[in-house]
């Protein structure tokens, strides 16, 4: 029959409106999160999901909690409809929501933990400014060599922040190193490139400034052992203890996303379902690729969330 997994979007899926309809057909998610989320982070973290501006959503700070709150909020209702996955896993930010669903931290901390991450990663982007870019159409091998050229050429960073699949590969870096090695893919024959819309170079070793202080922030909250298979993109593997997510999480603020082996390790472990958890279809998008024939869902709103619903419960067999 196959097995569902529940996977957690980061930066990048942000929208305005995301999270809106939800609420308005489920009303009882604002007293029981969003709410609480704005007490808790002393900001109109709801509205910013719901109204925006763009500008604002966008920014790190803000960015990092809204996911999160909105995934939250949609796993809610995939459970309480009676939507239970197998495994769990998260592309970077994400990877926080899969643990709240596996149990490992609850939502509170969470939400507390990526605002400081969004915080720190802020301030470095605001002293050295840096971008994150898609690379479409060359395998990761390729896409390192390069990324040494171009910093060779420039004298600055840009170093693999995600392999997304097989031939689409995230960098990430300061600007003119990033802007050369656009040059360079293209020349190389990338089919595409696209700068995202993330305000700084995440997963990169530019990051290691605010690393003791993150780390630190980590040590704060308790991490419990999950409840259920959880994988984690910072090595690819499931996570087996608390201590081991927070580990994955440390390396994650400067190391690479290794989504493609994650989905692999799904696999290989009887998944051939993804829901993804949250808004926007990027990772539904790269499941399909690694795995084509994989049954993917979305649940970016409310009408995407019940025809999820409809397909795990049957495919669990309680429909």
């Amino acid at each position: 029959m196959g097995r569902t997994a529940f996977v957690f979007p980061g930066q990048g899926s942000q929208r305005v409106g995301m999270g809106l309809d939800l609420v308005q057909q489920w009303p009882y998610l604002i007293d029981r999160y969003y709410g609480p989320a704005d007490d808790i982070l002393g900001i109109p973290l709801s509205s910013l999901c719901w109204q925006g501006p763009a500008e604002d959503l966008g920014d790190m700070r803000i960015t990092q909690p809204a996911m999160l709150l909105t995934s939250v909020a949609a796993l809610a209702v995939l459970r309480a409809q009676g939507a239970e996955p197998d495994a769990v896993a998260g592309h970077s930010l994400g990877e926080f929501a899969a643990l709240v669903c596996a149990s490992v931290l609850t939502w509170t901390d969470a939400l507390r933990l990526v605002r400081t991450r969004g915080e720190l990663m802020a301030s470095v982007t605001e002293k050295e400014p840096g971008r994150m870019a898609a690379v479409v159409g060359l395998r990761l091998a390729v896409v390192e060599r390069l990324c040494l050229q171009a910093s060779d050429d420039t004298g600055e960073i840009v170093e693999i922040a995600n392999h997304n699949d097989f031939t689409q590969v995230v960098v990430s870096g300061q600007l003119a190193a990033v802007d050369r090695l656009l040059e360079l893919v293209v020349e190389a024959g990338a089919s595409r490139t696209v700068i995202l819309r993330i305000t700084g170079p995440a997963h990169c070793s530019l990051m290691s400034g605010v690393a003791d202080e993150y780390a630190a922030a980590l040590e704060s909250v308790e991490f419990r052992d999950p409840v259920l298979p959880t994988y984690s993109g910072s090595g690819g593997v499931r996570v087996t203890s608390g201590a081991a997510a927070k580990g994955f999480l440390r390396a994650q603020l400067t190391g690479r996303v290794l989504w493609t082996d994650v989905v692999e390790h799904l696999a290989t472990d009887g998944v051939n379902r993804f829901v993804e958890v949250g808004p926007g279809k990027t990772l539904s998008g790269l499941c399909g690729r690694i795995l084509p024939g994989a049954l993917v869902h979305r649940t970016g709103d409310a009408e995407q969330l019940k025809q999820t619903v409809d397909a795990v419960v049957r495919a669990e067999g309680r429909g």
